[in-house]
């Protein structure tokens, strides 16, 4: 099981303007989606702009023990041998997600469709994650759940359907993965799986079944939902797939780049999809100078080159309605509302409790160590902004990744600087975060 070693601390202080053109690590969401649809293929799959991250690799790892094959031909770049829908090999021991949540939760979907017995763990963060909720439709189509702890906690056995069943499923939250993990399931039974959701989520999963040839289809349900409907039992075929650049990882060097006095950062092939572009919304609310250009796409997925220049921002309140297409990017918001003027609210956060770590809870904490008025009220976040952050915190990260980095960026613009306790959890999502902040002029040490 994956564990954080010797915490590994780092502070961050003001420095100079930041400055350059970079591209942000590939999507995570995108590159799980390509190894496990790659592995659920006929013939090869070829990747490039993978994210090499921890999640990842443990994902890559979990297709290999399942029987694909799966090879590095280069940086960032690829190749799986899928064994097609319903093809995997019951694996020998544990597979291993580390901190990977999403990872975890969409093979377990996958798994769920063969007939195989699969043992899913992963680190101290993920064993406290609820995994219930993806068990329940799971276990309606026929799979089964072995061993486990107390709620569907990790580690738990996983016992795939022989015969699994098409189901009609209205998911209980607006949650990507629950939605990904039937439609993968979905995959080996006959007949139409639909899941019906209230709130749209990341539509990432219906876009890449697509590309390797699935009989999908979406439409509206209501007033923001939607009703996905898949033909189960086809084929799908190996296809070419170049990740963009992860708008939830660009978060962080985009905020920073806002705070930063005197600031010009450039963002190539950063993905543009509505789905996923809540907190571009939400800052150029707040007056944020974001520009957009080269706009182009690939299997599906919009992607443009950003130019971010350092704003004077405002507080402004954000409707629960956008959770979904920022849910990851509410942390670093948060900072950045630190620095605005005036008041932020950000509405209907609940999601963020069964994060990494209680992020809603984690989040307030940072600010208020730092000298930043917060307040969460039900499942809202409210920031008092007043130009400014004192700073001179020490964070405590809960072995979260995206808590690290928040913090970082709030140190580059703060009065004192801001120290977090563990920076080792970063490597899950941004490996390069540190040497490329420190490429565009952060000053970390």
């Amino acid at each position: 099981m994956t564990q954080s070693a010797t915490p590994n601390q780092l502070e961050s202080r003001v420095s100079g303007p930041l400055a350059g053109k970079v591209r942000v690590p590939g999507d995570k969401s995108i590159s799980h989606r390509a190894l496990i649809l790659g592995a659920l293929s006929v013939g090869e799959t070829r990747i490039s702009g993978l994210l090499e991250g921890e999640d990842v690799l443990n994902t890559a790892k979990s297709m290999q023990a399942l029987g694909a094959k799966v090879e590095r031909t280069g940086p960032f770049a690829w190749k799986v041998r899928g064994v097609g829908v319903g093809g995997f090999a019951q694996p020998t021991a544990p597979l291993d997600f580390g901190n990977s949540g999403t990872g975890c939760r969409l093979v377990m979907g996958a798994v769920a469709g063969c007939p195989i017995t699969a043992v899913f763990d992963g680190d101290a963060s993920l064993r406290s994650r609820p995994m219930r909720r993806i068990l329940d439709p799971l276990e309606l189509m026929g799979a089964k759940t072995g061993e486990a702890r107390e709620g569907g906690r990790l580690p738990l056995t996983l016992h795939g359907a022989r015969d699994p069943v098409p189901i009609v499923y209205r998911t209980p939250v607006a949650s990507a993965q629950i939605k990904s993990a039937v439609l993968l399931a979905g995959l080996a039974a006959p007949g139409v799986t639909t899941v019906i959701e209230q709130e749209a989520s990341r539509d990432h999963t219906e876009l890449m079944l697509k590309h390797f040839g699935a009989e999908i289809v979406s439409t509206h349900e209501g007033a923001h939902g939607r009703r996905i409907a898949l033909t189960g039992q086809a084929e799908l075929h190996g296809a070419e797939v170049v990740v963009p650049a992860d708008p939830s990882s660009a978060a962080f060097p985009i905020v920073a780049a806002l705070i930063v006095e005197g600031s010009d950062v450039t963002f190539s092939d950063v993905m543009t999809n509505p789905l996923r572009t809540g907190l571009l919304t939400t800052l150029r609310e707040m007056g944020a100078s974001i520009e957009e250009s080269d706009i182009r796409g690939d299997a599906g997925e919009p992607m443009a080159t950003l130019r971010v220049r350092a704003s004077k921002l405002r507080g402004v309140e954000v409707p629960p309605e956008r959770a979904p297409s920022m849910i990851d990017e509410y942390l670093v918001l948060a900072v950045a509302s630190s620095f605005a003027e005036g008041t932020t609210i950000m509405r209907g956060l609940q999601e963020l409790r069964v994060k990494e770590s209680d992020r809603l809870e984690a989040t307030a904490a940072m600010l208020r160590v730092n000298g930043v008025k917060v307040e969460i009220s039900g499942d809202d976040l409210i920031v008092e902004g007043s130009g400014h952050v004192p700073g001179g915190g020490l964070v405590a990260t809960h072995m979260d990744h995206r808590i690290a980095m928040s913090a970082l960026v709030m140190g580059l613009a703060a009065d004192k600087p801001v120290k977090v306790d563990d920076t080792t959890f970063i490597a899950t999502s941004f490996p390069d975060f540190i040497p490329m902040m420190r490429s565009l002029g952060a000053e970390f040490s």
